[in-house]
């Protein structure tokens, strides 16, 4: 896990032991209690930091458990791993860069959180003080074209009347999107007949 995760109680700290033992029970040491796959994927979710040990050997087992995580949740219709994804990686194994694979999936990982999370501000702060402002106002523009082709007065009757006026080319486009909306209007129209 990237970082250092919260612990089971919520404070920094170290990782929460979970024992399996041959009859494939997972025991939580620090709740004292069973749990199941779902339960550490839920806690991996949550950021909660755990090291699997095989209770009998002791040893670290973290990774084929996280592993068997990932499998279930591919077979039961959460397939997040393309094909061809799997493919690569699976050829990857004995080849010269195998060595390397492991640091570049972390640092890509961390890469697409560090950008997921800024998408997810940015749309916090709201849509008006970022890039995508002008493209909602494009297709906003659209939206009231084709409402005004196919249901004359309805697009103009909601647009806003403070709205800024839409790039020059826009309105080419907008003009454009208008004759071809007004066509396919007719040709409905004549096939009614």
């Amino acid at each position: 896990m990237v970082g250092r995760s919260k612990t089971a109680s919520g404070a920094a700290g170290d990782a929460v032991i979970i024992k399996k033992y041959a009859n494939r029970r997972l025991y939580n040491t620090a709740s004292s209690s069973y749990i199941t796959l779902e339960d550490l994927a839920r806690m991996v979710r949550e950021n909660v930091d755990f090291q699997v040990l095989d209770a009998k050997t002791g040893d670290d087992i973290t990774h084929s458990i996280l592993t068997q995580i990932i499998m279930d949740e591919e077979a039961n219709g959460g397939q997040m791993l393309p094909v061809s994804f799997l493919r690569q990686l699976i050829g990857m194994y004995g080849n010269s860069m195998q060595a390397l694979m492991p640091s570049y999936l972390e640092a890509s990982m961390a890469n697409f959180r560090d950008n997921q999370s800024k998408i997810r501000e940015a749309f916090e702060k709201g849509i008006s003080a970022t890039p995508f402002a002008a493209i909602h106002e494009t297709n906003m523009a659209m939206m009231r074209a084709a409402a005004d082709v196919l249901m004359p007065g309805i697009g103009k009757a909601k647009a806003k009347p403070s709205a800024p006026a839409a790039p020059a080319d826009s309105r080419d486009e907008i003009a454009a999107l208008r004759e071809q909306m007004a066509a396919m209007q007719k040709k409905l129209d004549e096939l009614g007949k």
